[in-house]
């Protein structure tokens, strides 16, 4: 395909991924007046994200593998449709479980889009000039990513309320199918006697499902402790799931995840550096939009112009890395420099509090965003550069279910680990004004309606927390700094197509090639005949 037909193939797809990720960024600073409004807890806040990111992650490998399977347009469409569905039911939600649904199946349509959009174009372009065309799919989340927290916070802040920050979207998606259905062509392609592996699918979800429970409940007042029988049971029970879901897909005969392709070495030091990249992603807009709001006091609307900075530095590495890798060739380079700034921004964010000057706090996640930008496409890219054609969903959609996992994981735990402080500094608080109370005090996130002495502890209290958070963070990125140094650093292919000995997937011993990279050594060297 010639660079045009690539754009204007790639035109429905960007402008549906625009879409959802939009919706989701939306969310990002209406939720604290969406949490108060209806009377949910820090822990109600956390799992609204949680929840969507759970299913999100969960669906990805079922998508990734149905794209392998099916007509990857049609895919697309039904993803579309799944999000639209439940961001009409979200904003119609008058609880938090009604919500929690909602966000659910948004989080089922956001990952078949997460899957298709890689596996797309992984179909379509050769590795040697991905690079471009993953920078133009970073950009299009970067602008969703800044335009969504200021378009939430408008929505928030006028007659119309919280609500539309979820009925926007449709309109958008019905231009987004429109797009799709006269831009996207690709062969129908469907593989006869291949089932999908369900059992493993179930156990997947199960097992992290469980962990993450744990951990959004472990340690907080009125629940159970972090060592305690109930913790034990819940890791207990969820290592099990786990276990055997390990066990189901290495006999299932269309696994949900190939293990051949998660256990390469390229696939599993990718997957472990996504996980801290769903960290940065997730867990920092998350708990950004809530630290302008909460600890310093800002409306909706300047809150999403406080996180620009975050998306401006994802914009600039994703296009700038993307343009780049494709010109030189040259792809590591730019993961490991992403790993670094991830370390050194999350290192900087862990020391603000509720005064920290805001310009600081801009810098530092601008040098977050960089990371995120490097890491996030060019990790897909570097998976991609090592599977056949005909494994590029399941291997992106491995890739891509880490990464959100990694964010699931990170919204949970950081999200616990805020509610925690935050009780614990709002008690000293309020002992200092002579209150004495056995409540957390953080768990009511309507500000508004607590007295101003108490407010102004609570606020001082989620500022002063945030910093913790982000240590956190910064911790977890290191291993992953630590995964892309020792990516091997494999030339990218010039073809659509890998070398049927290289693949992974291929079970067929007489023809299976020991060493993989002498394989991608020969396969330059035609190459470089050839020309």
């Amino acid at each position: 395909m010639t660079h045009r037909e690539i754009l204007e193939a790639m035109t429905g797809l960007l402008a549906a991924l625009f879409t959802a990720l939009l919706s989701t960024t939306i969310v990002a600073t209406a939720l604290p007046t969406i949490i108060g409004d209806l009377q949910g807890s820090q822990t109600a806040y956390a799992w609204v994200i949680t929840t969507a990111l759970l299913a999100n992650a969960a669906s990805t490998p079922i998508w990734g593998k149905f794209s392998d399977l099916f007509n990857k347009k049609l895919l697309v469409q039904a993803a579309i449709i799944i999000f639209v569905l439940g961001s009409i039911i979200a904003g119609f939600a008058h609880s938090v479980a009604l919500l929690l649904v909602a966000r659910v199946i948004q989080g089922i349509g956001m990952g078949g889009l997460t899957a298709l959009s890689v596996a797309i174009i992984g179909s379509i372009v050769a590795p040697r000039e991905r690079g471009r065309y993953s920078g133009y799919m970073g950009a299009v989340m970067a602008v969703s990513m800044s335009g969504g927290p200021i378009l939430g916070g408008v929505i928030v802040d006028s007659p119309l309320g919280w609500r539309w920050c979820f009925f926007v979207c449709v309109p958008l998606a019905v231009i987004a199918l429109v797009l799709l259905q006269r831009t996207l062509r690709l062969p129908t392609e469907r593989k006869e006697g291949v089932s999908i592996d369900w059992l493993g699918a179930a156990l997947l979800t199960g097992g992290v499902s469980v962990l993450l429970i744990w951990v959004s409940f472990a340690g907080k007042a009125g629940y159970y402790a972090w060592i305690s029988p109930e913790s034990a049971l819940y890791v207990a029970v969820g290592l099990a799931l786990l276990v055997a879901t390990v066990w189901v897909e290495s006999r299932a005969e269309s696994p949900i995840i190939p293990l051949s392709i998660v256990t390469e070495r390229t696939t599993g030091l990718a997957i472990i550096a996504s996980i801290a990249v769903g960290i940065g992603m997730f867990g920092a807009t998350t708990f950004l939009g809530q630290y302008f709001q909460t600890a310093r006091g800002y409306s909706p609307t300047i809150a999403g112009v406080l996180t620009i900075p975050l998306v401006a530095g994802m914009l600039v590495a994703s296009v700038g890395s993307g343009l780049l890798i494709t010109r030189f060739g040259k792809w590591k380079r730019f993961v490991v420099a992403g790993g670094v700034l991830l370390v050194v921004g999350f290192g900087l964010l862990s020391t603000i509090d509720h005064a920290t000057v805001l310009w600081l706090v801009g810098v530092y996640i601008t040098i977050v965003g960089l990371g995120v930008g490097m890491m996030m496409q060019n990790l897909v890219l570097a998976v991609q550069n090592t599977v056949s054609v005909h494994n590029i969903g399941a291997a992106s959609s491995s890739v891509a279910f880490f990464r959100t996992f990694g964010g699931a994981i990170g919204v949970s735990v950081l999200g616990s680990v805020l509610a925690t402080r935050v009780g614990e500094l709002s008690a000293a608080g309020f002992a200092e004004i002579g209150i004495h109370s056995a409540s957390s005090g953080g768990s009511n996130l309507d500000l508004d309606s607590l007295p101003g002495p108490v407010a102004a502890i609570v606020r001082a209290a989620y500022g002063d927390a945030t910093g913790r958070i982000f240590l956190i963070a910064a911790a977890a990125t290191v291993v992953a700094l630590l995964a892309t140094t020792l990516l091997p650093n494999r030339p990218l292919r010039s073809t659509i197509d890998i070398d049927p000995a290289l693949d992974p997937m291929r079970t067929d011993s007489d023809d299976m090639v020991d060493d993989p990279e002498d394989v991608v050594r020969q396969e330059n060297s035609r190459e470089q005949a050839i020309r």
